[in-house]
């Protein structure tokens, strides 16, 4: 790939921005050539402006860039497509007003990812569903587009569920997820609640996970999708972990299968970002341990750098079928790495 991107990141100085800016620099396709957020970071450097909270230094090249408004305005001819780390009230508004301008917008955010003619991309999962983006210039008349990455748990649970449900279908799904501290954005959770503490409820989650496994595993129809005829329980829970969803799943299938079967669909799972050869693609996308103690954020969030699924205690359940546990980076996969693989399908298909 010899075509070189000039990438813009709304949202630029908050957490999942910067995990764009540290997993965009040196990128082989993409190069940041603007940086957007609030109108009190804007006119100001990106290192004064922003309160770094990653483990890597910031990149030199990006700490003396001017923030730029986020507006289509302030954007135009600075870049050729936008990554958008906004919250999802900005993200309704201003996502479509980016699109219609003609950019091409990645979001991790969650304001239209339910919308009909938007796809939900996971690139290894529903690769199809990234021309529902002609359907969407269509009906709303846009040059650009807006493409979708789910949420942050959403994504590692759909990664582990894609293989079983292509080999022996999916019937029904438990969940109980226990989700790091960073999912929460920074500052985040307050540490006198969550220190000796697990919160057993984070706001509107179940219900993205219950919901967006649905369109990501449903079946484009030419103008649409056709959710998934699948039935999904989640329970989710704030843990005190920095980095690292930790999700303990139940699945029921629609045909029989041995567990060995079962392995070996998790094992050998490969899909288009790996025969394409992806930048930011892993390879395994799922990591299968067989240690009777493993995956543990700690240990496993980086597997894939970030990006892979980790799937370990694979098991007969005595009341449905099978289960296990599982383990992916939320930020990183589950955010900012999810939306640049997004792209990267996007212009290894000819749709940039």
């Amino acid at each position: 790939m010899t075509k070189q991107l000039r990438v813009g990141i709304v949202g630029a100085t908050g957490a999942v921005g910067q995990r764009f800016v540290q997993l965009l620099d040196g990128h082989p396709w993409f190069t940041i050539t603007a940086l957007a957020a609030s109108d009190r970071s804007a006119g100001r450097t990106y290192q004064e402006a922003t309160r770094w909270i990653l483990n890597t230094p910031m990149p030199p090249s990006i700490a003396e860039q001017q923030v730029l408004p986020a507006t289509a305005e302030a954007l135009s001819g600075s870049c050729d497509i936008i990554f958008s780390a906004l919250p999802a009230r900005t993200a309704r508004d201003l996502e479509p007003q980016l699109a219609a301008a003609g950019f091409p917008v990645f979001s991790n955010a969650s304001a239209l990812r339910m919308e009909p003619d938007v796809p939900l991309m996971i690139p290894e999962v529903n690769p199809d569903h990234l021309a529902l983006v002609r359907v969407q210039q269509k009906r709303r008349g846009w040059k650009g587009y807006v493409v979708t990455n789910p949420n942050c748990s959403t994504i590692h649970l759909v990664l582990a569920l894609k293989p079983l449900q292509d080999a022996f279908g999916l019937d029904k799904v438990m969940v109980t997820t226990l989700q790091a501290l960073s999912g929460a954005g920074y500052p985040g959770v307050p540490s006198l609640d969550i220190i000796d503490n697990v919160i057993p409820y984070i706001r509107n989650e179940e219900g993205k996970i219950e919901s967006e496994p649905l369109k990501l595993l449903g079946q484009y129809t030419g103008q649409g999708i056709d959710f998934a005829d699948i039935r999904i329980s989640a329970a989710a829970h704030r843990v005190a972990v920095v980095d690292g969803h930790l999700e303990a799943v139940v699945v029921q299938f629609k045909r029989r299968a041995t567990l060995e079967e079962v392995r070996e669909a998790l094992r050998t799972f490969r899909s288009v970002p790996q025969e394409l050869n992806l930048p930011t693609a892993p390879d395994p996308v799922i990591v299968l341990r067989e240690e009777e103690d493993r995956p543990q954020p700690r240990l496993d969030r980086d597997a894939g750098r970030g990006m892979a699924t980790t799937v370990g205690r694979l098991r007969p359940d005595p009341i449905l079928d099978y289960k296990f546990v599982l383990l992916g980076h939320n930020t990183i996969r589950g955010a900012a790495g999810a939306s640049i693989l997004n792209a990267e399908l996007a212009l290894a298909t000819g749709y940039l």
